[in-house]
């Protein structure tokens, strides 16, 4: 992309900045580990603290890291969770899961952007793109939390599955709904005769299924030549499994997004292909299970990173000294709506297939997390990028909305977890 940010400063700034990060990182999970709380809630709060609070991390310095960071750690993070998708899973809750991958998804997006477009009184437009942000939820904080409360196997896989997939779906949509509000935006180069013949919203639609068809093809295209790899190679010892991995990653990443599609949903793909081998290439090879599982311990530890990272640079990238108390409460009020309206309402697709009590249990466990996090800045470096003073007023908004959401998200529905738990599933 075209005037991204650009490092004004040292090495031994950035080499600082890392180092305080990995600190909060470690602080976070010593405190989890006491108090049994996820961890991520922890990495925003400690950001704040060493980021506008203490300043030991200045918030540009935050927000160009974090220009970087995004990426790079949200693809590792959805490479990882796509090795855990299980396939005879997907199969036995693939009408659930579809539907609150669907439906679920834009019926969040769509709720959510029409109040925060109505407290913030910004276009719609404006709205749907803070509703894309917000619109997916957080694996990374939903499997230790389920995992910790024993929450019966086939809702933990219902929501966590969702969450897995609708990660890189909640990214498309976040694109698509930067496309409407900044129709200039690159990325869609290999379609743009087709998007040139339609109206806008026939553009984002042709958009959204390019990204999504486009993106699941690459991604089984590269799965395939990493079995290969691996079969006729020999590619299944350390550490070469583990550089194959992520050099498929990294190859996806740059392909998909060269293509005009998602990079992130190619890795997921690649992932989950990857990971359920057996069923994909009907042959059986222990030599493969290994590297697989190689891969898996691999990918589990960079996404980790990942997260710290993301997390913590989230909350030292904001500016409070540019905020004012309304704009708190309206963010307060805006991530009480996703929480407790958009995502119950939107949810309502899938009570005929579930029952009213785990349906209400699926519903008010959908924390946001590394997506929202990472999507969330995005608009306020658009706007510098392409020297839009309204798409950074605009943006600062959604940022502090997006935060206020994730945080507040992860904060209630890890507490409450317990309690929803024992009243709804018995």
């Amino acid at each position: 992309m075209p005037g991204i940010p650009s490092f004004e400063f040292g090495i031994e700034t950035i080499a600082l900045a890392s180092l305080v990060v990995l600190l909060s990182g470690i602080l976070a999970m010593l405190i989890s580990r006491k108090t049994k709380f996820p961890y991520t809630p922890l990495l925003v709060l400690l950001g704040v603290l060493v980021g506008p609070v203490l300043s030991l991390i200045l918030p540009h310095t935050a927000r160009v890291l974090f220009y970087y960071v995004r990426a790079f750690g949200l693809f590792l993070v959805l490479f990882a969770a796509g090795f855990d998708l299980k396939l005879h899973v997907l199969r036995r809750h693939k009408l659930v899961i579809t539907l609150l991958d669907t439906a679920g998804l834009l019926g969040t997006a769509l709720l959510a952007g029409w109040f925060f477009s109505w407290v913030f009184h910004v276009p719609f437009a404006v709205g749907f793109l803070f509703g894309a942000v917000v619109s997916g939820t957080d694996p990374a904080t939903l499997i230790p939390l389920f995992q910790e409360h024993e929450v019966p196997e086939d809702v933990e896989t219902i929501i966590i599955t969702e969450a897995i997939f609708n990660g890189p779906l909640a990214i498309i949509l976040t694109m698509v709904a930067l496309f409407l509000v900044v129709p200039e935006i690159p990325g869609y180069n290999p379609i743009g005769p087709v998007l040139e013949g339609a109206g806008l919203y026939g553009a984002a639609v042709a958009y959204f299924l390019y990204q999504i068809f486009v993106s699941a093809a690459i991604g089984a295209a590269i799965a395939y030549m990493a079995y290969q790899a691996i079969v006729k190679l020999g590619l299944y010892r350390s550490p070469y499994t583990q550089i194959l991995g992520l050099a498929m990653a990294f190859g996806g990443y740059v392909v998909g997004e060269f293509l005009g599609a998602s990079g992130f949903l190619v890795v997921t793909v690649i992932g989950l292909i990857l990971g359920n081998h057996r069923e994909f290439f009907r042959k059986e090879s222990s030599k493969v299970d290994d590297a697989v599982e190689r891969n898996m311990e691999f990918n589990d530890v960079l996404s980790t990173f990942s997260v710290i990272f993301i997390f913590v640079l989230l909350g030292a990238s904001l500016d409070l000294t540019g905020l004012e108390w309304k704009t708190i409460v309206a963010s307060l009020l805006v991530a009480l709506f996703v929480i407790f309206v958009a995502r119950p309402l939107a949810s309502l697709v899938i009570l005929p297939f579930t029952g009213l009590r785990r349906y209400l249990f699926i519903s008010l466990e959908g924390p946001k997390g590394a997506v929202a996090a990472s999507m969330a800045i995005l608009p306020v470096v658009l706007g510098r990028v392409y020297g839009s003073p309204e798409l950074i007023e605009w943006g600062e908004l959604i940022l502090s909305a997006g935060l206020m959401t994730v945080l507040l998200s992860m904060l209630l529905e890890s507490a409450w977890v317990s309690p929803l738990r024992g009243k709804l599933l018995g």
